[in-house]
């Protein structure tokens, strides 16, 4: 994870700014502009939530007509259960970019992040465009992952260079989310660049890829949101030539890179979790296939029960074993499940593990990060899954987020 004064690599060929809009709060930056090269490519997925924000429904129909040029991205305030009226405000904000930038309207896609069901006050965002414009520079990451943050704590940025060919490239990442967090895809927006140049099959298919282990697979409390998205961009400035076969090493080079930027992303979501105290890695082996395991592991991760067993670091396993035995795994066979804390068993075959001690457990969960391991003695298959403990400070946070 990343603050504002840690190491990040800008992306030529892309460039930012951030500026105070007022959308929520006064005296912070609030909106952001990204200008993607000319010839840039982009690939993007989004929620699977059916009440879809309306940027969301914009940012689609965009992206079926041309390739982008300009993303603009607000936080406090979601445009999401507005309607018609939040339609047209995701278009006015387009518009304005647009006309700015002398370029169509779909050439924009709208990005939003914050409170549902509250209008977006469309006119603090047209009015903040021409000073984003002003301030666009390659180098502006940082400013631009604090603007997108809302109950976040922290602003998350990542970046690693990888070799590709004869050269190297740049993979660069921003996301925000600490609540709202659960699959499909996670509030969480991410955004991505590298400066490679990549078939535009590919880049799609390198962005679901790198998604499916890290923002598809994490929780904080269960709740997909409205308006998750999270877009990769290409923009082939790096020269060399350009990635056109998956089953080239230029291809899996680039690709385990996007995934490892994606995946230290993903775990700062869940680390910034609201008001968590602890990073819990839920591992499901012995599975008789994957959706099984993943079955099992979102239990484990969702249960309000063992969530605040974790805050209080009490090694209660009956409720792990509990999550187990009613994630609707058909045939079961409780006898056959182990379960571990890190390295030390508290459950064997279904019962207690003669040598366990609720010393040993405790001592694993007072860590700030350590792993619950089930075996589910059914076959072959495995899934991780990212979670946090659930706090008093979730409750007050959440409690108070429109205050």
């Amino acid at each position: 994870m990343s603050t504002d004064e840690a190491p990040f690599s800008a992306v030529t060929g892309v460039r930012l700014s951030a500026v105070a809009a007022g959308i929520k709060y006064a005296d912070r930056h609030d909106l952001v502009l990204m200008e993607l090269v000319e010839g840039a490519r982009c690939a993007a997925v989004f929620t699977r939530n059916a009440f879809c924000a309306a940027p969301v429904l914009v940012a689609r129909q965009h992206l079926e007509k041309e390739s982008p040029r300009y993303l603009l991205i607000n936080s406090g305030n979601a445009n999401a259960g507005t309607g018609e009226r939040g339609l047209a405000s995701a278009n006015d904000s387009c518009a304005s970019v647009a006309e700015a930038a002398g370029c169509a309207s779909h050439r924009v896609l709208p990005f939003s992040t914050g409170v549902i069901g509250e209008p977006l006050p469309i006119d603090r965002v047209t009015d903040a465009v021409s000073g984003l414009f002003a301030g666009l520079g390659e180098q502006a990451w940082p400013e631009a992952a604090r603007a997108i943050m809302t109950t976040d704590t922290v602003p998350k940025l990542v970046s690693r260079r990888v070799a590709l060919g004869r050269g190297a490239v740049t993979v660069t990442g921003m996301a925000k989310g600490a609540g709202m967090i659960r699959p499909d895809m996670a509030t969480m927006l991410a955004f991505l660049a590298t400066d490679a140049t990549v078939d535009q099959t590919l880049l799609q298919q390198c962005l679901e890829q790198a998604v499916a282990p890290s923002f598809n697979s994490i929780s904080v409390d269960g709740d997909t949101s409205t308006n998750d998205a999270c877009v990769l961009v290409a923009t082939g400035a790096a020269g060399g030539d350009p990635v056109v076969h998956p089953d080239s090493d230029a291809y899996r080079a680039l690709s385990a890179a996007v995934t490892e930027v994606c995946m230290e992303l993903a775990r700062a979501i869940v680390r910034d979790g609201e008001g968590a105290t602890r990073l819990v890695e839920v591992v499901v082996e012995g599975a008789g296939n994957g959706e099984e395991a993943r079955q099992v592991a979102y239990t484990i991760a969702h249960s309000p029960l063992v969530k605040t067993a974790m805050f209080a670091a009490d090694p209660n396993w009956g409720r792990i074993l509990a999550a187990v035995g009613r994630a609707g795994v058909e045939k079961l066979d409780i006898g056959g499940v182990s379960i571990w804390l890190d390295d030390t068993c508290i459950v064997r075959d279904g019962e207690p593990a003669r040598d366990y001690t609720e010393e040993a457990g405790r001592q694993v969960m007072e860590q700030d990060a350590y792993k619950v391991r089930v075996g589910l003695g059914r076959g072959e298959q495995a899934a991780t899954v990212l979670t946090c403990d659930l706090s008093y400070d979730y409750v007050r946070i959440n409690a108070e987020y429109r205050s």
